[in-house]
């Protein structure tokens, strides 16, 4: 983990906030020169603790009116089928986030559709006929109370 002081996490936090703020704007915010900052934004980047820009665009503007998340339990625990499930997941773009778990389901997935028929060829024609897969489980969300990539900055103490 890189060693991170209070400046740091001023850009940081400043960063999350927004990602378009000019190198003059955020040495304001983070009460630094533009070179200084221009350095030390450089070297976030470089070590990885920024990881990229992008835009944030809007699901529902653009018609994706359906997320859901969906259980997968695989038919084998092998490495091979493990793998093959992992090759599935990363070439479905309705697929946002996909992790492994503890518990009952072996993976959750984080799908954004346009609706319910999407998930269901979701769910019948893709994930269920794969051989890597079991059983499948999926919940629709109906009210999102909480969207955020932000992390707890605050947490961390400058070192």
């Amino acid at each position: 983990m890189i060693s991170l002081d209070a400046f740091d996490l001023k850009i940081l936090g400043a960063l999350q906030d927004d990602g378009r703020l000019t190198n003059q704007e955020l040495a304001d915010l983070a009460g630094l020169s533009a070179s200084q900052c221009s350095r030390r934004r450089m070297r976030l980047e470089e070590e990885k603790v920024i990881a990229g820009y992008h835009a944030d665009l809007s699901s529902e503007a653009l018609g994706f009116g359906v997320i859901a998340f969906i259980q997968v339990g695989l038919a084998t625990h092998s490495p091979d089928n493990s793998k093959r499930f992992r090759t599935l997941v990363n070439r479905i773009d309705e697929i946002q986030e996909a992790y492994s778990l503890t518990g009952d389901a072996d993976y959750v997935l984080k799908a954004v559709l346009r609706d319910l028929k999407g998930l269901s060829n979701l769910v019948n024609d893709v994930l269920m006929p794969h051989q890597s897969v079991a059983h499948v489980r999926s919940s629709i969300v109906l009210d999102r109370l909480k969207e955020s990539a932000r992390l707890p900055l605050k947490e961390l103490k400058p070192g």
